[in-house]
């Protein structure tokens, strides 16, 4: 039996240490081999047309089905964000989250369910999960990335969506280098917060070279940014049941006509500020022995504002409305007589620390044998201070405060305000007339219901990652078999949320007092209101200027969303590498079997209230141990000369959410006047939510099959098919649940001693053992355009098309059936020119609505629907290496134009798509960017 050999394109990629393979000796065992057995001249092809080049030669290579990126040139991948750049590949699609492109999903599942590595081994995310927002990391220290569709028996971040590996570079087989790059980053919107302006910059340093007669190799990155954006931003609270006795005459107001509750709308302004640090070690003493470290520390600051109102509206702000419009079940128009308003000045700061550290270590035995030994360790830090808040025309209670009356109309895009035909509006930007203090009686006993002026969510989060790995490796010739591998790896992993907060109450209380230091004033022109006063509330809150008083003495959801998870795995696999001929045809794979044992516990608190209002905690724990195996199988066939055609199929998990994972359980009460008196329990102020530390992991059955023709270096079609059967998935259920037994009289009442009008609210929880399926169908192709015809070379076009379709079980008493993350459409472009030092590309990526999640009340992540949209990026740029200028060698500039038509981010309501919940608009973002190479 032959033994495969890498083509020439692979060869030369290898030489130019673009690394291969879902584990760091891997891609060093690929590297050294192919070198020395193969003699050939290393032609280096770089800008647009090498990275096609390199990542269809990682495509082409692998055994499984995969989609590869290529940087550029070292440091340099083809966007400022790995979210952007690996969204474009078929069967990805990228989320944008506050107008970053952050979240990825694989095959119609988000990154909560797809497993993400660095060389290999699993990386930690900056969020409440384990999902990685992709925007954190970034580009400058990656060199290609991989994301494997199907699994392998040696993989352990194997998941239902599919697994994404982020590849640096092995400074042993990479050119030295030394490069510089940095660009300018500028907003279309001009920033509305007088506070924050609307420029960024990025700046990194990449160095690569090697040492000791080439026995050390190092590579090193150093990056730092600051990243502006602007948003305009409409929530809608939701639409209520409408009055019909409300309507003028003629307008007919049919039952189950919907109606909107209320909005908070604000301009925010947010700066993203990131310095990384990465650095590659690489030592080959001899030609046994490589020895490799890697380490990556990320420093992470955003601030932002959000500037705004909150008012209620018909029925869940006032009752006192009157319907001037309606179509088709939903009111278009109206105006409310009055709501006192509630001006936000909301700030938040976000700091996250990330340090990953890895050594491998490998040998070779003989000919044929290899061991090598794997450890990493990682760990995650993030605080965030949420700062709310709040003014008005005067503290609630106060007597003879003017009451803001508005009309509205329904539009594509949310709510918009104009005057009340009779009542005289409102100034909110007049200093003498807004107080700083709470305009709502939403306090709670423990303060006063006239007393809370603000809030403050302070979660803080800590994650810890270590991991042993040992493998064995080698040649045989048993038959088919040509090669295995087997190995074991144990992991320990500990994620801890504290979940704090606290009531702000103003010095001037029981009275209210003007705004100290006002900065200005925002405009809300985009919903048709003048705008209102701005001041630092993060200052105020972080000089002292506030009386605080911790929520967790009285909110049973401080505690009750408080716990440690602790899951550890022992993994063991065996992987069989798989050649052999059929007629003329060759035919490659492997497969193999992982077992993996779980144990998982956590620890938490039960909590309720006691007579006098004060939070009861308990604490509680729970967890399981338990084992999963999980077979695969992957070939591919040359069925003729660059056409391949793939088959995999394999039992796949992934494990469960952490937050769902807590043993907690709670229940709360609101107290908000609106709720209170509010006879719809979705409105209300009662509700539960408890976890579940029992979850099993979620667990599908896959098949897949592709045929991919690569016609040249550069050019390939490929379709492909691939149907996952859900064993296992967990949903949260919400069950409208009675609450008269909790009811404690005295506590449980308005600011007026109002009783609540309803005892039902909702209790959460998540529960596993639900069915489903995702099936699908991927397009891809890549043309040069020197195909078409030599005048056209130069030019490039790679697209995708994705089409989708899944669901799984509903929930008891729920309808739900979505995945999140699943749009049953999306589609991908780029269309590019490269010759003679210039390049223009033009990318778009299209995909519509799906299920993903958002923070809510107290920063707690809740359901929504996003309506997609379509993203168009450009760039233009120029390489002076193609100049003839000697002292311009190595300098290349480019401009870059990302979300060029200002797409908006649209959410929904489910059963009725005009029913706006949310909007958000961002504007263009441009960037001036120069690479020189030394």
């Amino acid at each position: 039996m032959k033994q495969f050999k890498p083509n020439l394109i692979k060869v030369a990629l290898i030489t130019g240490g673009v690394a291969f393979g879902c584990s760091p000796t891997f891609a060093q065992e690929t590297n050294s081999e192919a070198a020395d057995e193969a003699n050939v001249e290393v032609i280096q092809v770089s800008g647009i047309r090498g990275s096609l080049q390199r990542a269809q030669a990682i495509k082409m290579d692998s055994t499984s089905i995969v989609e590869a990126l290529s940087a550029e040139d070292i440091g340099k991948l083809p966007d400022t964000s790995i979210a952007e750049s690996i969204s474009r590949l078929p069967g990805l699609a990228g989320e944008r989250r506050n107008g970053r492109t952050s979240g990825i999903s694989v095959r119609g599942f988000n990154e909560n369910y797809v497993g993400t590595s660095l060389n290999g081994r699993e990386l930690l995310g900056m969020g409440d999960n384990r999902g990685v927002e992709f925007d954190l990391y970034p580009t400058e220290i990656i060199s290609s990335i991989v994301v494997y569709k199907t699994a392998e028996a040696g993989m352990t971040t194997q998941n239902i969506g599919g697994s994404i590996d982020l590849q640096t570079i092995s400074p042993l087989t990479a050119k030295s280098t030394f490069a510089i790059n940095g660009s300018y980053e500028k907003n279309a919107e001009d920033s509305p917060n007088p506070d924050f302006d609307n420029n960024g910059h990025r700046i990194s340093v990449n160095y690569v070279d090697q040492f000791a007669d080439d026995t050390i190799g190092l590579a090193l990155t150093v990056a730092s940014m600051e990243s502006p954006r602007q948003e305009q931003h409409f929530r809608g609270w939701g639409y209520a049941g409408a009055n019909a006795d409300n309507a003028v005459d003629g307008v007919d107001v049919a039952e189950g006509t919907t109606i909107l509750g209320g909005h908070d709308s604000f301009a925010r302004s947010a700066m993203l500020e990131r310095d990384s640090i990465a650095a590659v070690i690489e030592w080959a003493p001899s030609d046994k022995l490589n020895v490799q470290v890697d380490a990556l520390y990320i420093d992470f600051v955003e601030d932002d504002v959000r500037r705004g109102l909150e008012e209620g509206g018909a029925e869940w702000g006032t009752g006192e409305y009157t319907i001037t419009g309606v179509e088709d079940g939903l009111v278009t128009s109206g105006y409310y007589d009055g709501f006192y308003s509630v001006i936000r000045n909301d700030a938040r700061t976000q700091e996250a620390d990330l340090t990953t550290v890895g050594v491998n270590a490998e040998y070779i035995l003989n000919d044929n044998w290899t061991l090598e030994f794997d450890y990493s360790t990682g760990k995650v830090e993030k605080d965030i201070i949420d700062v709310e808040s709040y003014s008005g025309v005067g503290r609630a209670g106060t007597d003879d405060r003017p009451i803001t009356a508005r009309s509205w109309e329904m539009t594509s895009t949310g709510a918009v305000y104009s005057d009340h035909p009779s009542i005289a509006p409102v100034d909110l930007t007049d200093e003498s007339l807004i107080r700083l203090a709470g305009p709502q009686a939403w306090g709670a006993p423990i303060i006063g219901a006239d007393a809370q002026d603000g809030f403050v969510n302070q979660p803080n989060y800590e994650e810890d990652l270590d991991t042993y790995r040992f493998d064995a490796k080698g040649y045989v010739e048993w038959g088919v078999v040509t090669g295995m591998s087997a190995g074991v790896i144990y992991s320990d992993r500990s994620k801890t949320k504290e979940n704090n907060g606290a009531y702000l109450t103003a010095p001037s209380y029981p009275d209210d007092a003007a705004i100290p230091d006002v900065l200005g004033v925002v405009p809300l022109d985009f919903i048709g209101i003048d705008g209102i006063l701005a001041y630092d509330s993060l200052g105020l809150y972080q000089s002292g200027y506030y009386t605080e008083t911790d929520a967790k003495l009285v909110q049973n959801d401080r505690l009750g969303d408080s716990y440690t998870v602790d899951e550890e795995l022992l993994t063991f696999y065996t992987k069989f590498d798989l050649e052999m001929e059929v007629g003329d045809i060759y035919i490659r794979g492997n497969v193999g079997v992982q077992v993996v044992n779980a144990d998982q516990q956590s620890t938490g608190f039960s909590t309720t209230s006691d007579a006098d209002g004060m939070t009861v905690a308990v604490p509680v724990s729970g967890g399981a141990d338990y084992t999963d195996v999980l077979p695969t199988l992957n070939l591919s066939a040359e069925v003729a000369e660059g056409q391949f055609v793939r088959f995999a199929v394999g039992k796949v998990i992934s494990r469960p959410r952490m937050d769902d994972m807590r043993p907690n359980t709670q229940a709360s009460f609101a107290f908000n006047d609106n709720q209170i008196t509010s006879t719809d329990p979705e409105n209300g102020p009662w509700s539960g939510s408890s976890g579940n530390p029992e979850l099993k992991p979620l667990e599908a059955n896959q098949l897949d099959i592709a045929y991919e023709n690569y016609f040249s270096d550069t050019g390939y079609v490929a379709a492909s098919f691939f149907y996952k059967d859900i064993k296992n998935w967990h949903r949260d259920t919400s069950v409208l649940t009675d609450f008269s037994d909790v009811y404690i009289p005295d506590l449980h009442q308005g600011s007026e001693g109002q009783t609540p009008a309803t005892f039902l609210g909702s209790v959460g929880s998540v529960l596993d053992g639900f069915e489903g399926y995702v099936r699908g169908y991927e397009l891809q192709g890549s043309l040069p355009g020197e195909l078409i015809h030599e005048s056209l070379e130069g030019f490039g076009l790679f697209a995708s098309a994705t089409f989708m379709e899944g669901e799984v079980d509903a929930a008891p008493t729920q309808t739900e059936t979505r995945i999140p993350g699943l749009s049953e459409e999306s589609y991908s472009m780029t269309f590019f020119y490269e010759s003679d030092g210039f390049e223009f590309r033009v990318a778009a990526t299209k995909r519509d609505e799906y299920l993903t999640e958002e923070r809510g009340t107290s920063l707690a992540l809740v359901d929504a629907t996003k309506q997609g949209g379509t993203l168009i990026d450009a760039q233009i740029g120029y390489d002076f290496s193609e100049s003839g200028i000697e002292s311009l060698e190595g300098l290349r500039v480019t401009l870059q134009a990302q979300n060029l038509t200002d797409e908006d981010d649209i959410q929904a309501s489910q059963a009725d798509s005009r029913q706006i919940t949310q909007y958000q608009s961002y504007g263009t973002n441009y960037l001036l960017g120069f690479n020189y190479t030394f």
